[in-house]
């Protein structure tokens, strides 16, 4: 199971790089603080992952792991956007975090080139405060999802393709749906990003509002999308929430 968190207290030198959150009652000094004592895995530096990452990284969550496997290539710059021309060839991950690092440099980022097993899940997961899932297939996000039931690890979980997002997160505390709950409702046929294509900015939508979703959590502020599913279509610009209930014969969680 994962730990607790603990909230460390911040130095002047933090206080005044996070003044602006500190304002926010709802954050405070107490949510800032526990956002430093926080860990975040987050696994997939494609579209999702590019734009969920700087912010978790400007917020002052105080560790993240990257995990992708990939080298970058030309058609990812159309929506990767931590990446440049002369990036091309080298490992997303690496490559990321050495972005990330200038944004802040009082953090600890790593980066894993790996593509995790279940395996490797099961012992990794249970090491972070949550896990973001930033993959691009049902496997994956499946995979990532047993694993963070097993070690009762909060994730958060988006996916984008065409026109079209969706978000959603789980406790995994074993009283809401985990994300099998979810996925058991699709067809067998899952298209990709180079098989449907996407439109730039939607990834940037949902990987954001993922970020948004991984700070309300560790902070404990607001109130998170458990139990929740959210639907964005970007060629009206139109939300859409819908209740997501457990599953009791889920295999994964029930």
């Amino acid at each position: 199971m994962t730990k607790p968190i603990e909230p460390v207290e911040l130095t002047a030198q933090q206080a005044l790089r996070y003044s602006r959150q500190l304002m926010l009652p709802a954050l405070d000094f107490r949510g800032q603080e526990a956002l430093l004592a926080s860990s975040v895995l987050l696994i997939g530096m494609g579209g999702l992952g590019c734009a969920a990452a700087p912010y978790i990284v400007a917020s002052g969550v105080g560790n993240l792991m990257l995990v992708d496997d990939d080298t970058i290539d030309r058609s990812n710059l159309q929506r990767q956007i931590l990446y440049r021309e002369a990036d091309i060839g080298h490992s997303k991950a690496e490559q990321a975090a050495a972005s990330l690092r200038q944004l802040n440099s009082e953090i600890t980022i790593q980066a894993l080139r790996q593509r995790l097993s279940a395996e490797d899940l099961a012992g990794l997961v249970g090491q972070y405060s949550l896990v973001l899932d930033c993959t691009d297939n049902l496997s994956s996000r499946n995979a990532i999802n047993a694993a963070c039931v097993q070690a009762k690890v909060p994730l958060v979980s988006g996916a984008a393709i065409r026109f079209e997002g969706q978000l959603a997160s789980f406790s995994m505390q074993g009283d809401g749906a985990c994300y099998h709950c979810l996925s058991q409702l699709f067809g067998e046929q899952q298209l990709t990003c180079m098989e449907a294509g996407i439109l730039s900015p939607v990834v940037g939508i949902i990987g954001s509002m993922q970020a948004l979703e991984a700070v309300k959590i560790l902070a404990g502020t607001g109130t998170p999308l458990y139990g929740k599913l959210q639907l964005f279509d970007a060629l009206t610009g139109k939300w859409q929430q819908f209740s997501l209930n457990k599953d009791p014969l889920c295999n994964v969680c029930g």
